[in-house]
């Protein structure tokens, strides 16, 4: 108060009030049920249980957040965030299973259930709002300055980005640091109260996504709210959310500062933008905001082909299957979009290359030239190279191959990456049809599928053998007639060697003439690889003993 007053003497703003004594961290309103509606039903039971743990332990807590808007919109929230005044170390004191992560934010895991059913609230201590121009300034990033940044509680880079940012203060300060008015609302489910200091409930009705603040500002502190951006209207364009003029106008200007922001953290909102139920939004989004290149190398390329029937078809499924509440794995919708320069490289390949190495190559490429180096690469590669070696063992099914591919690990993401490939006509529907009864029937009926396969693939051999024939024929009739003659005498003398084989072999043996023998042995010699090809290839039409004698050999093959 003192403080305060010398200010006003001196002429002077203090830090919470704008120049015309405005305060600039807003004002203050506690939000009856009566006015928001909100439904209590919506709202997650281990999120209500880490509040009250906290208000019992004497601390303020909230759900804060996203959640807090999509509950004001009748939606149930992904989702939900805690806001309180304990600090981390506090926090994580009062629950058996609680983790302080982070460096730039540190924040407090709290984990409910376990494997794949497990929960996680996202815990967090009000921060204080901050001038950056007081923070201390460090001349690289998180990478190249991390002993300067040991210790130290606030400190930006020379574009102003924040770094670190673990100055725990008061609610009106904590809220004037988050980034849109809907954002930026807090809820107590036990008195089922929202506190809004900013009129996000205005804004929620209006259906306006305002930057607090200043935008261009606030996007240099911390870039990523671009993206944030992108993907809040990408969000709620459904329930006819726009971006307010002053926030949308410097998006593009101030897009140069991501290439500050380290790639591991840009690979995870592009992440958030694609696999959060709304990714034909938020390319639309990113196309209308001016935004189609120049965020992310690997976000381009799937702005790029989001046209293109394969990579749409990849972005619609992930969509259903979010809306669905099912779970969607960034392996997958990867591997669609780059499958085009999988596919591509490993054509090139196999030109002077077995058909597996020079997959396994092209798969090697396109990682290089693609992914990068983000966080995760190792299992999100080997999800990917998975899904793509498994294509052309679909098209074997026969032996031990098909019951080995159900048994895989990944077998349901190669299989509906199949499938993908069948729905655009890249592979025959029928093949995708066969995995999917395989996959779901009993062993007697497998068998039985695999015996019908055997003999469609027989019956294709011996189609593709008459067609390659048919192809020679007119070669054969073509010859000289000097020399037919001699090609029909060679099968005039073999019906006669199975009449007298000792006499044959008599002849053969005392050096008579040879040409009996001779015959004999050349005859053999095609039967065994070809079943009559070498007679074709003397210049005759095949008869029906050797296309009996092709299918007998085909069928032994197999």
């Amino acid at each position: 108060m003192i403080k305060t007053f010398i200010d006003k003497l001196l002429g002077k703003t203090s830090a919470g009030t704008t120049g015309r004594g405005k305060s600039r961290f807003g004002k203050r309103v506690d939000v009856p049920v009566s006015v928001h509606g909100i439904n209590p039903e919506l709202v997650d039971k281990r999120a209500s249980d880490v509040v009250r743990t906290l208000k019992q332990a004497g601390f303020e807590a909230y759900i804060v957040g996203g959640a807090v808007r999509d509950l004001l919109l009748g939606l149930r929230p992904k989702d939900f965030d805690v806001a309180t005044n304990a600090t981390p170390e506090q926090v994580k004191g009062l629950f058996r299973r609680a983790f302080i992560i982070g460096k730039r934010f540190r924040i407090v895991h709290v984990v409910y259930g376990r494997g794949r059913e497990h929960e996680v609230i996202e815990v967090s201590t009000f921060r204080a709002y901050l001038d950056n121009s007081a923070a201390e300034l460090v001349s690289g990033n998180e990478k190249t300055s991390k002993a300067q940044l040991a210790g130290v509680q606030h400190a930006v880079d020379a574009s102003g980005r924040v770094l670190r940012d673990n100055v725990w203060g008061p609610q009106d300060e904590d809220a004037t640091r988050r980034d849109f008015t809907v954002n930026a609302m807090y809820y107590d489910p036990e008195t089922q109260v929202v506190v809004d200091f900013h009129k996000g409930i205005e804004d929620a009705k209006k259906k306006i996504l305002r930057m607090i603040g200043d935008p261009a500002t606030r996007y240099r502190e911390d870039p990523v709210r671009i993206i944030r951006a992108v993907r809040f209207a990408a969000k709620l364009s459904h329930l006819g959310f726009k971006l307010d003029p002053k926030t949308s106008k410097p998006l593009v200007e101030s897009e140069h500062l991501l290439h500050d922001v380290p790639q591991s953290r840009l690979f995870d909102e592009m992440l958030k933008l694609l696999q959060t139920g709304h990714s034909i939004a938020s390319v639309e989004q990113l196309q209308s905001l001016g935004l189609a290149k120049g965020i992310y190398p690997l976000l381009d390329i799937v702005v790029e082909r989001a046209d293109h029937s394969f990579v749409r078809a990849a972005l619609m499924d992930t969509d259903r299957r979010v809306s669905e509440g099912k779970t969607v794995a960034p392996s997958f919708l990867l591997a669609c979009v780059l499958w085009h320069d999988v596919k591509t490289g490993w054509e090139q390949r196999m030109q002077r290359q077995q058909p597996f190495p020079a997959l396994q190559d092209a798969i090697d490429d396109v990682f290089d030239k693609r992914i990068g180096d983000v966080s995760g690469r190792g299992k999100l590669a080997a999800d990917m190279r998975e899904i793509w070696v498994m294509q052309p063992r679909f098209e074997k099914r026969s032996g031990s191959t098909p019951f080995s591919m159900v048994a895989h690990i990944r077998f349901r993401a190669g299989f509906d990456f199949l499938r993908l490939r069948a729905d655009v006509g890249e592979v025959e529907e029928h093949l995708a049809e066969w995995w999917q009864e395989f996959q779901q029937t009993d062993d007697a009926r497998r068998d039985d599928m695999m015996d019908q396969a055997r003999e469609e693939q027989r019956a294709k051999q011996r189609k593709a053998q008459q067609t390659s024939a048919a192809k020679r024929a007119p070669k054969a009739d073509g010859a000289p007639a000097s020399d037919k003659p001699k090609a029909r005498a060679k099968p005039k003398a073999a019906p006669k060697e199975p009449q007298q084989p000792e006499g044959a072999i008599e002849n053969a043996e005392i050096g008579d003439p040879p040409v009996a023998a001779a015959a004999k042995k050349r005859r053999r010699r095609r039967r065994k690889p070809g079943g009559g090809s070498g007679e074709e290839g003397a210049g005759s039409a095949p008869s029906a003993s050797s296309s009996s004698s092709s299918s007998s050999s085909s069928d032994a093959g197999e």
